[in-house]
Formats: C-alpha cells, structure tokens, sequence
C-alpha cells in the first residue's frame, strides 16, 4: 500500500524520526505563534478503503476541499487531491492512487516556519500530526495568514496598557474574559464588508482572536477588533473572549471621544462599508491606471 521511508531530520532537533514522510518539525520559540494556535483540529478525511468514485463526489459536493488527508483510524496514510483522481478507475480504491509523498507539520511547529514551507512548496495545506503520526489538525495559507493579521496578542495589549498608564496616570490591570456583545461600545464607525466573510469562517470554526476591550468601569469600550464583532453579530452570537483592560479610576479617553461624536452605540451602528471603497483596493486601481 505505501513504503516506508524516513522522516527527514531537523538540524538541532534531537532524536530523529522513523516514520512514513519527509516531516517540517521545528521547536517553536518561547511566546511565537505555532501551529497548535491557528490551525483546524476538526478534519475531514478519508479512508484507504474508500473508492475514487466516493472521494470524487465528497470533493464536488463540497465548497471547501479539493482533496483529504487519508487516515487509517488517526493515523496519517497519505494525502488524494482531486488531480489525483483524474482519469483514474471510478472503482479503484484511495491507496492505489493516493500521495504518499507529502509534507506534514508538527503542532509546536513556529507558524512562520509552516508559512515558509506552504510558500516554497506551492501546497494550500499542511496536515498536522504528532509524534506518533496521528492526524491532529490542518494548517492551511489562509490560517497562516490570518496569524499575521489583526493578532491581539497579549504583547500588544500590554503596550496598550502601558500607554494608557503613562499618558493618563492611573494604574489598570488586563484579565481574560467573555464580554456581552451587546454591551459592547465601538471606537470604529466602518468595517470592510470584504473582510467580513473570512471573520465569519474564523468564528464558525472556533479560530477567532480575541477582542480588545478597556473596561472604564461605566463602558466597556472596543478597541480592537470591530470587523469579528459585527461578523459576531451576524452569526446571532452574544458574547466574545476578550483580553479586557480595567482602569480604576475615570479618564478621559480619546477613543471615547470619537465614539461620541459618530453617535457611537451598539454594534448596529458600525457600517459595513462596499469591498471597492477599501483603501487597498483603490490604490491597486489607481495604480493600474497609472500603469
């Protein structure tokens, strides 16, 4: 069904490996993202057993895959893609036509390392399995880039803190905790409506980061995070994990400010503004036509 041949060895990793294929297994730095944090641990796949004929209809009926990890029980067997299935007996069984040659990436794996090698590989997703070869997630381009976009890492919202601190003078505190939505202030009046549908994938899945919100003590006020909350929204949902910043004393903060002079209130009233109004896209146009 599939030969055996080594994983390949990581310089500076100790030990090696005698599985099934070549590995990206690269210990993550203390406090960098890794893929445990961004990838999709609930995978569909198929079986070794399953025919071209079965794997081909999954394929056409779904919206989102173009091919399935192989696993005989958790265990990793391969990789079948729809080019795989191309031209090949309806009847013929998934092993005999299968990639057994593929990548895969460990969980403690850095999130930059596993976006090096979905970029130099030409690959859209990585199944992740661990040391024992069992399927544990997928890392996919999209969750790579996501990692490096509108992360609330508790890095940034320390700085926030800190700034808050020194330019007002009073101390605050950060704690961990789920915020009703509905009692939520926004600082922001428009959103992208483009940006809007992948942040509705990310809450669906269970992938999104958590909000930014400062705790005055009379508003919990938005900071960062206004495209997942109305995408939240959409979805009916009532409550988000947040990293929330309580300050003790009453301050007078810009950001409130700017909230009550766009009338600033609840969710409903942040705009989600046309896909072609959105700067990026308008410099593109602009500069094509100067091209």
């Amino acid at each position: 069904m599939t030969g055996d041949c080594a994983w390949s060895h990581v310089a500076g990793e100790p030990g090696g490996f005698s599985r099934r294929w070549p590995t990206v297994r690269v210990m993550t730095d203390e406090g960098k993202p890794t893929v445990q944090d961004y990838m999709t641990r609930d995978v569909d796949t198929v079986s070794p057993d399953d025919t071209v004929a079965a794997v081909s209809q999954r394929i056409a009926e779904s919206a989102e895959h173009s091919g399935f990890p192989v696993c005989d029980g958790r265990h990793v067997e391969g990789f079948v893609s729809a080019r795989d299935l191309l031209l090949e007996d309806d009847a013929e069984p998934i092993f005999k036509v299968m990639t057994t040659d593929l990548l895969v990436a460990h969980p403690e794996m850095k999130l930059s390392d596993a976006a090096r090698v979905i970029l130099r590989s030409g690959i859209q997703r990585l199944p992740v399995v661990d040391d024992a070869g069992n399927l544990v997630g997928i890392i996919s381009n999209a969750d790579v880039i996501r990692g490096q976009i509108e992360r609330a890492t508790p890095g940034k919202v320390d700085k926030l803190m800190r700034t808050l601190e020194n330019i007002h003078g009073v101390p605050a505190a950060d704690e961990r905790r789920q915020v009703p939505l509905a009692d939520l202030t926004p600082t922001q009046g428009k959103v992208y409506a483009d940006e809007l549908e992948g942040r509705r994938y990310e809450l669906e899945r269970g992938l999104a980061e958590p909000l930014v919100v400062i705790d005055t003590g009379e508003d919990l006020l938005l900071a960062d995070g206004h495209h997942r909350v109305k995408a939240a929204d959409r979805l009916d949902m009532e409550e988000m994990d947040a990293y929330v910043i309580v300050i003790d004393e009453p301050i007078d903060l810009g950001m409130a400010k700017t909230a009550e002079k766009e009338d600033l209130e609840t969710i409903a009233d942040i705009d989600a503004v046309d896909y072609a109004h959105h700067p990026l896209v308008e410099t593109t146009k602009r500069l094509q036509e100067e091209g």
